[in-house]
């Protein structure tokens, strides 16, 4: 029993109640209804805390897309981004929130990105989202060109328990 709980870090301590109170009772059968009944809310409390999870990631993502919208990307890219985090841009990585900031910084012309995520999913701290992108920008004639492409996101729960991205 023990490890099982260690292996379902989310269910520990609902499962320690119940061994504890399996100790108490005599009955094999007894025993065996305790346990089923631990491990099937064990199991439903996870879904619920991944349902919650996947649902403060896609806020989170809107508000990501909002903030770029009116703020600029590099304010929103900062803001959301975990201290550890990571793009890829091309066939470059950039590593850190304070470099992803000095990334979109140096962008001569920023243009307008817009996204919306039309998948998202969730487990413990991390989650991800992907959907379709568009970024708009004027070259230097002052044209406008268009790219459309898929982002990929990818989440992880902060000890406040905000989300913050550590690769898109």
């Amino acid at each position: 029993m023990v490890k099982v709980a260690t292996v379902l870090d989310c269910t520990f301590s609902v499962s320690k109640l119940f061994y504890l109170r399996m100790n108490a009772l005599t009955s094999t059968m007894n025993q065996l209804l305790v346990l089923s009944f631990a491990f099937l809310l064990s199991f439903s409390s996870c879904t619920t805390n991944d349902n919650q999870s996947k649902k403060e990631i896609l806020q989170t993502e809107k508000d990501f897309a909002a903030m770029a919208k009116e703020k600029g990307i590099e304010n929103a890219f900062h803001s959301f981004a975990d201290t550890n985090a990571v793009i890829k841009r091309g066939n470059q990585l950039v590593r850190g929130k304070e470099s992803i900031k000095d990334y979109y910084h140096r962008q001569v012309q920023p243009g307008e990105l817009q996204w919306e995520p039309t998948f998202v999913d969730a487990s413990g701290e991390l989650g991800y989202t992907y959907g379709p992108f568009t970024y708009i920008e004027k070259d230097s004639s002052g044209r406008l060109s268009e790219t459309k492409g898929y982002f990929h996101t990818v989440w992880k729960r902060q000890k406040d328990g905000k989300w913050k991205f550590v690769w898109d």
